[in-house]
């Protein structure tokens, strides 16, 4: 998906909840420092192969809701994680 795909009121947000872990960092590696700074090294793990990010979160005590919306900021270029 490019910009031109995206209507001017949309927001772009590739990452769901129901994302695998590997999936996410596979598709986007900038998300990577963010989810090591809130303690999710799920990265080298066995359980990204299969966990989504949703559970993740619960497995970590976080609140999945804003970890995707934090994500999504990422991706989009505007976090300060970015």
């Amino acid at each position: 998906m490019n910009a031109e795909d995206i209507e001017k009121d949309e927001v772009f947000n590739p990452i769901s909840g129901d994302d695998l872990i590997c999936e996410i960092v596979n598709m986007y590696p900038e998300t990577v420092d963010f989810l090591g700074q809130i303690g999710m090294h799920c990265i080298g793990c066995a359980s990204s192969q299969f966990e989504n990010l949703r559970q993740a979160c619960r497995v970590h005590g976080l609140n999945a809701a804003l970890v995707t919306q934090e994500l999504n900021k990422i991706v989009r270029g505007e976090s300060e994680y970015a």
